[in-house]
């Protein structure tokens, strides 16, 4: 059964994903027996020996209640910043408490995108995580919204919870949701839309079957946030699962039911490449001809003759996307060349880049070692 993949003794770590619709209910008060049911799970698979970590929304929207916000706290930036600062507190409370009556300890930590856009801030959280995970903590993590802005923000936990399982180095990635996985068309619209129970490639037909909406209100991901997080999550080799958090205790369930959608993970990279495909942002991109990304993919470094157009301001060993003849992401890497470097070698030979550049050239524009497909 796929949900065994995320038993104690076949996961030794798991990152657990709640989102605000389920925590929180539509007056603004934390769904408190709910969540209890939720720390019981945790507390049965700590029990068990499985390392666990939480990623949990709802900050924003048990502030937006307490300071009176209208539309829940996001009708301006400035207001979800005050909404988070005033509903963390709450939240961690919350968490500390039921975790505490467990016999468990908790511990918070807030990020934001660039703590783990940058390798060595990422480095840090990925120590703090395992050192707290080695000594039984469960760490409660969540995106420092009282700081982010549009440009460095995640604006979901969904992917934020993928990131964190690749620095948590888990094996399995829960996220509980307001719909019980991924289905081949909106089952709110479509009477035959079928539960897809396990996926093992990502490919343009299962994207094609995620729907953008956000069934709460509430919350800020939907499906196509999922699938994101699932390519994050199996690039590091870590499985994912969508799950249905709308009964109680939700982990039990999918342990002995399996019910929900399955992203099996194949063999991770390495843990470089592994944060590269992970990444969000980019510097830049190159884009490359057909005869590239052929190349590409059989393993070879990107070369200024398979490079048609470069765009951006990068400098080298800055992380660019690397894009196929239709503009499709086809890999990531670092830059061996800055930006105007890149530019004036594009779609040359070998041979011939010294006397552009006037000095002697670099193997690759992206080297092997450090690129990774998408």
């Amino acid at each position: 059964m796929p949900a065994a993949r995320f038993a104690p003794a076949n996961c030794a770590r798991l990152v657990v994903k709640i989102g605000s619709a389920l925590l929180v209910d539509p007056a603004g008060h934390v769904r408190r027996d709910w969540l209890a049911g939720v720390v019981a799970d945790i507390a049965d698979r700590v029990a068990a020996g499985q390392r666990v970590a939480v990623v949990s929304s709802g900050a924003i929207a048990l502030g937006a209640r307490r300071l009176g916000l209208p539309k829940g706290g996001r009708a301006s930036l400035e207001d979800a910043q005050a909404a988070a600062a005033t509903g963390q507190i709450a939240l961690s409370h919350c968490w500390a408490e039921l975790l505490g009556e467990r016999g468990l300890t908790a511990a918070q930590m807030l990020v934001t995108l660039d703590d783990l856009e940058d390798r060595r801030r990422y480095l840090n959280a990925s120590a703090t995580l395992e050192r707290l995970m080695s000594l039984g903590v469960v760490p409660v993590i969540n995106e420092n919204d009282s700081v982010a802005t549009e440009e460095i923000r995640f604006g979901d936990n969904d992917r934020l919870a993928a990131r964190i399982g690749q620095a948590a180095s888990a094996r399995g990635v829960i996220l509980l949701s307001d719909i019980d996985g991924l289905y081949t068309a909106n089952p709110a619209r479509d009477p035959d839309a079928r539960l897809v129970p396990e996926v093992t490639r990502l490919d343009a037909r299962i994207r094609a079957m995620a729907d953008t909406g956000s069934a709460s209100g509430m919350g800020s991901g939907g499906m196509v946030s999922k699938l994101e997080a699932a390519r994050i999550a199996m690039s590091a080799g870590t499985h994912l699962a969508i799950i249905s958090g709308k009964i109680d205790h939700p982990l039990e369930a999918f342990s002995e039911t399996g019910h929900g959608t399955v992203f099996v993970a194949e063999k991770g990279a390495s843990a470089r490449k592994a944060w590269l495909a992970g990444r969000l942002t980019a510097k830049g991109a190159i884009h490359v001809d057909a005869g590239a990304v052929k190349a590409l993919g059989s393993g070879r470094s990107l070369l200024a003759a398979g490079a048609t157009l470069v765009e951006g301001k990068f400098a080298r060993g800055d992380v660019v996307d690397i894009l196929g003849p239709e503009s499709a992401p086809i890999a990531r890497g670092l830059a061996e060349y800055d930006a105007d470097d890149a530019a004036l070698i594009v779609g040359r030979r070998s041979d011939a880049l010294e006397a552009v550049l006037g000095y002697a050239p670099r193997a690759a524009l992206v080297h092997r070692d450090h690129m990774v497909m998408l």
